[in-house]
């Protein structure tokens, strides 16, 4: 049985050289296996190193995978404080893989998967590459979205509330079984859903630390990539969504942080990772920060409930590895229900 995620280089090569500025002799395609949603590759051409990211194969959600979407925000911020790979080409649904996908430069960096960062030199490497990603989603946070064309990138109007609706429709449409903490989770941000504060911004979506291409000799951030849940929304999502991942625990498919002795490694407490953003955006505190961990404990939960459905539909970027995700729901479900409990 052919991999429905392979691709056809023969096909694609000269599509490759007719569209892409420079490009030229297309010897291998590599894919990634990091990963889930959109499948990406590294092509190999005597021209040099691209990356090239694509839909997945099969039927798919309405509003999900939109590459366009991605390719579209990391242009705009091109020349801003927020560092993103160079965009070559985005390809029509017509192209010669039959899906839509888009090239950008490949970056030359490290990613780091674990969020101990065990290959650091010191705690001081560590505290500054922390600091680095908090002052990378301070700058994201900053990007004047008129100035760079994107003014029309999300809706307006209460982003939670918009988003727990996105979320539980998606989570209903691809539900596989009751889960009990979901559903009362779904109910209680509902009641606990704050009132509009007006404030927008650009948000990543998924900001975390594999998120991100950092240079080989030093805690200097050099790429964000992942845009694919991108848009004008809520800044407070971005810096809960990434304070909940380090509440998850560390032996878990999720490397979260839990468990682990972050001031023995040099890494900073979530008060004080939470203390650096405000300071560099102007702001007191974040007030309602229990609805906000809990919504990104609930949106990651929806996400992962999909990916655990694809894979039982057999279009997953990675079947196997896909199929943890169902168990990882019911993980994420249950210490928000801990959280929201525990704020009574």
């Amino acid at each position: 049985m052919s991999d429905p995620n392979s691709l056809d280089r023969a096909a694609l090569a000269p599509y490759l050289e007719a569209e892409v500025p420079g490009f030229s002799g297309l010897e291998a395609i590599e894919k990634f296996n990091a990963g889930q949603s959109n499948p990406t590759y590294l092509l190999a051409a005597k021209s040099g190193r691209y990356v090239l990211r694509a839909k997945p194969p099969g039927q798919l959600l309405k509003s999900a995978h939109q590459v366009d979407r991605e390719y579209r925000v990391m242009k705009a911020l091109a020349g801003t404080a927020v560092p993103v790979p160079r965009m070559l080409h985005l390809a029509p649904e017509e192209s010669p893989i039959g899906r839509m996908f888009y090239v950008m430069e490949h970056v030359e960096g490290r990613i780091f998967w674990d969020p101990a960062l065990p290959e650091a030199s010191s705690n001081e490497e560590r505290a500054a590459i922390y600091d680095a990603m908090n002052a990378t989603l301070a700058a994201l946070h900053d990007v004047d979205v008129e100035a760079a064309g994107l003014a029309d990138y999300g809706r307006p109007g209460n982003y939670f509330e918009r988003q727990l609706a996105r979320w539980t429709s998606q989570y209903r449409a691809s539900e596989t079984g009751s889960i009990a903490d979901m559903d009362r989770l779904i109910a209680w941000l509902e009641t606990h859903m704050p009132a509009d504060d007006g404030i927008v911004s650009l948000v990543h979506g998924d900001y975390r630390l594999d998120n991100m291409i950092f240079a080989p000799d030093r805690p200097q951030v050099l790429a964000v990539l992942d845009w694919e849940l991108s848009t004008l929304g809520h800044p407070f999502s971005d810096i809960a969504y990434q304070c909940m991942q380090w509440r998850l625990p560390h032996q878990s498919g999720f490397r979260g942080l839990g468990g682990i002795d972050r001031a023995a490694l040099g890494l900073p407490s979530e008060e004080a990772y939470v203390a650096a953003y405000c300071e560099r955006r102007g702001l007191q505190d974040i007030p309602r920060w229990t609805f906000f961990l809990a919504f990104s404990f609930f949106r990651l939960a929806a996400i992962c409930q999909g990916v655990y459905k694809r894979a039982l539909d057999g279009n997953a970027s990675n079947p196997e590895k896909a199929k943890m995700y169902g168990k990882a729901v019911k993980l994420l479900s249950h210490l928000a229900a801990e959280l929201i409990d525990k704020d009574k």
